[in-house]
């Protein structure tokens, strides 16, 4: 049974933004579809692709604004691809750049491909998006040619244009957004999502590209993206991380997460040399050692955010686990740096 792919927060960059100047609640919206509002800061943590489909679609018809999609791409830049936005900046030219993009955009979304076809002179660039049903992504996909279209443009420099801008989706009601996105260039009913340039402009050369950089940043991509998918543990262990605080971090709601069953989850992750309980005890505790020594949390805080019942349950695993109290811990920590405040939390041992 495959797994449901996954997408890193990051796909989300500005959506709080956007829906808060739409006087629409963020928070609530990101959890009717199963998000952690608070994750939203972490732009590396994994969640379903299906989830944020939904998220943009949800809010699109709440705020009445069949254009959200095209809105989120006029405040998308290059940064918000993270570290691969480095490496393609220092590209030769637009074609290297996108050959790039589309080997390792599952660094971000596993949901999305990006194919690019050639033929007498002029390229189609086509996105995909695919979570292994159908799905209504019209918001989505409005987004991905957005930005694909503006990280070309940021690539090749501001005087240059596509041919045309292709959806496969009927027109909107009100065209403005995506006239002053796209200049008038839209054209609806197409079989295609994507952009058609002419050949050559896939030549230009990267605006901002040193040569000097190139090998240096390619090194960085290929250590951060070895070219596998990521393994079933370290899905698990991202979903964890995310349902933690929620209180709902169970197998089965990790496993609904992959697409998958329970079985399967216990089967992959012991062929991996793991179990879900290992997995989980080693994300509590990865996070236990910033958090405990956090001077901002109270420990009731901690014990919350790492899914415990109670403060007195959080106390004896940490024991168990660290062999000293959160107390104690935090003490610890504080005497090896002079600087960090007091904090009026009381005890817990």
């Amino acid at each position: 049974m495959a797994m449901k792919p996954l997408a890193r927060y990051g796909s989300l960059a500005n959506f709080v933004q956007l829906t808060r100047s739409l006087r629409l609640d963020p928070n609530l919206l990101m959890r009717s579809v199963g998000l952690d509002p608070g994750g939203v800061a972490v732009q590396d943590r994994w969640v379903p692709a299906e989830a944020i489909i939904e998220l943009l679609e949800l809010t699109a018809d709440q705020a009445h604004k069949p254009d959200l999609g095209l809105r989120l791409a006029e405040l998308r830049r290059l940064s918000h691809l993270g570290p691969l936005s480095l490496v393609l900046r220092e590209e030769p030219d637009v074609r290297s750049a996108l050959t790039l993009l589309a080997r390792h955009e599952r660094m971000y979304n596993e949901s999305l491909r990006t194919l690019v076809t050639v033929h007498d002179g002029v390229a189609d660039i086509r996105v995909e998006l695919d979570v292994g049903h159908p799905i209504a992504d019209r918001q989505s996909t409005d987004l991905a040619v957005g930005v694909l279209f503006s990280l070309i443009r940021e690539l090749a420099g501001d005087s240059w244009r596509p041919l045309s801008v292709s959806f496969a989706h009927p027109p909107p009601e009100d065209d403005t957004t995506a006239r002053r996105i796209f200049g008038g260039l839209a054209r609806y009913h197409r079989d295609f999502n994507g952009l058609t340039v002419a050949e050559a402009d896939l030549d230009r050369p990267v605006s901002q590209s040193d040569p000097q950089l190139r090998e240096y940043s390619r090194r960085i991509l290929s250590e951060l993206d070895p070219g596998a998918a990521p393994s079933t543990t370290v899905r698990t262990r991202e979903l964890v991380e995310m349902l933690l605080p929620t209180g709902r971090c169970t197998v089965d709601q990790v496993a609904s997460s992959l697409g998958v069953d329970r079985r399967t989850v216990h089967r992959r992750l012991a062929a991996e040399g793991a179990s879900y309980s290992s997995v989980v005890d080693d994300t509590r505790a990865a996070l236990a050692e910033h958090l405990v020594a956090a001077q901002r949390y109270s420990f009731t805080d901690v014990a919350m955010m790492l899914g415990f019942s109670s403060p007195s349950n959080f106390s004896r695993w940490f024991r168990g686990r660290f062999d000293c109290t959160p107390r104690q811990w935090r003490t610890a920590r504080a005497a090896r740096s002079p600087d960090s405040p007091p904090h009026g939390d009381l005890p817990l041992d």
